[in-house]
């Protein structure tokens, strides 16, 4: 009897070439986090709910995975007529991490007498968000987060948008950096007469690009906003020009509105220092972006491709506040998060993975029995000590099964040690991409195996 064997909808299964690729982008990541002067830390998988829980919105906490109680607890429990919002605590106290962010504050208020601020962090870890799988949209993905707590400089937000245009660049993938600032759509939530509607108004905002224009006009009239306030929005969606232009616009339109002239000038800010520093990618202002999360207090950051159709590849914001619900308020904060498994797909679809991180074997060595593979052995070892990846096939096999071997694993040279090698002190080397063959010493494969790295 045949039984099916799957994995739950929204999460994947990695091959090596997979992996290779994965880490390929990872260590760009890491590498850059760390040129840029960020440490890491690493947080549990899964947090308590009350550290969770309305940190993200409404939506955000119907997105959560709550982690059932261990043991045999509900026997002692009088359920009731309870609905699922009572019941919830009765039944779990754990959830899976929704964000690296929320989970980084409470770190920082645990270890608040342990830590030196300012703070830079950075964090590569899964996340878990029970929504609905779809294309460039997973139930478990990796996140790398970059942030830095315990500074309100506007220089923070100037050096993470350093960030995002230097991996994006080394990543070969052509982006535009978009920003804009909470207090911005505050001010604007003033002059359409909302001020009390800005998280309805910002929760619809964000959804601008995955269900249009018009129903997001349709949520916001659900949400009790006005007609007359939902017109007054359209013109200043249909700000455009230059970043100084639309700055220009929206200084008219705000005229009134002091937080909204506050979001402006940080704004303003962010751009002056960005003039003096040559980036490789776009910055512009984008007054629909609105980032959904109900923690953001000032700057938001987004990111997404030109070259493809896709959605945001990173994203981000200032939050204040954040560490604030956990009992130490007042420490600001900003950051944004890289999707690993979106910046998968975009370079898969691009075809712009680079040929040589598939290529993690250098050298294999033919297996044509025990004595040849006595004198293989020591030869790999020292391949090794000089930091080359080296293997030996590991049982004796047709010569045809281990060269299929090493094409399948993109094993870019072979080499054999067969009795009449063995003799005369040299190595069979075979370039499996030429089908070139030479003998070499084992000094003059170490040349070769080093110059292709």
């Amino acid at each position: 009897m045949s039984i099916s064997v799957n994995i739950p909808k929204g999460t994947r299964d990695f091959l090596p070439y997979e992996m290779n690729r994965r880490n390929y982008i990872f260590s760009i990541i890491k590498k850059v986090f760390e040129q840029y002067g960020y440490t890491p830390i690493e947080t549990p998988a899964m947090e308590n709910l009350s550290t969770l829980m309305g940190k993200y919105g409404e939506e955000g906490d119907k997105l959560l995975f709550k982690i059932l109680n261990s043991g045999d607890f509900l026997s002692n429990v009088d359920i009731g007529n309870k609905n699922s919002q009572q019941l919830t605590p009765l039944l779990c106290e754990k959830g899976l991490r929704y964000d690296l962010t929320v989970p980084f504050a409470r770190f920082i208020v645990q270890h608040y007498n342990e830590i030196t601020f300012p703070f830079k962090r950075y964090q590569i870890q899964p996340v878990w968000r029970a929504d609905k799988p779809q294309k460039g949209r997973y139930r478990e993905f990796y996140q790398c987060d970059v942030d830095v707590v315990g500074s309100k400089s506007m220089l923070n937000e100037v050096e993470l948008l350093q960030i995002e245009d230097e991996i994006f660049t080394r990543l070969g993938i052509n982006v535009v950096i978009q920003i804009n600032n909470r207090k911005i759509l505050a001010g604007i939530a003033h002059y359409i007469q909302a001020e009390d509607k800005i998280i309805d108004i910002t929760v619809a905002i964000d959804k601008l690009d995955k269900i249009g224009l018009e129903k997001v006009k349709q949520e916001l009239k659900s949400k009790n906003i006005s007609d007359s306030s939902i017109e007054k929005l359209q013109p200043v969606f249909d700000i455009s020009g230059s970043n100084e232009d639309k700055i220009n616009q929206l200084k008219i339109i705000l005229a009134n509105s002091p937080i909204g002239l506050e979001g402006i000038a940080e704004v303003e800010e962010i751009l002056y220092y960005l003039s003096n520093i040559r980036l490789n990618n776009e910055v512009a202002i984008e007054l629909t972006l609105a980032r959904g999360l109900n923690y953001y207090t000032s700057t938001i950051i987004e990111v997404k491709a030109k070259d493809i159709a896709f959605g945001s590849l990173s994203g981000g914001g200032r939050y204040d506040d954040l560490t604030g619900i956990f009992g130490i308020p007042n420490i600001p904060g900003v950051g944004i998060s890289f999707g690993a498994d979106r910046i998968y797909d975009v370079l898969l679809q691009l075809n712009a993975f680079p040929d040589i991180i598939n290529k993690s074997i250098q050298a294999m060595f033919v297996n044509f029995g025990t004595t040849e593979s006595y004198h293989a052995l020591p030869i790999i070892q020292e391949l090794r000590s000089k930091g080359i990846s080296a293997m030996l096939y590991p049982e004796k096999a047709k010569i045809g099964k281990q060269f299929s071997y090493a094409n399948t694993y993109n094993i870019p040279y072979v080499v054999m040690i067969g009795e009449e090698e063995i003799k005369n002190q040299c190595l069979l080397v075979k370039d499996m991409q030429t089908g070139k063959q030479q003998n070499l010493n084992v000094s003059e494969l170490v040349a070769l195996l080093s110059s292709q790295t």
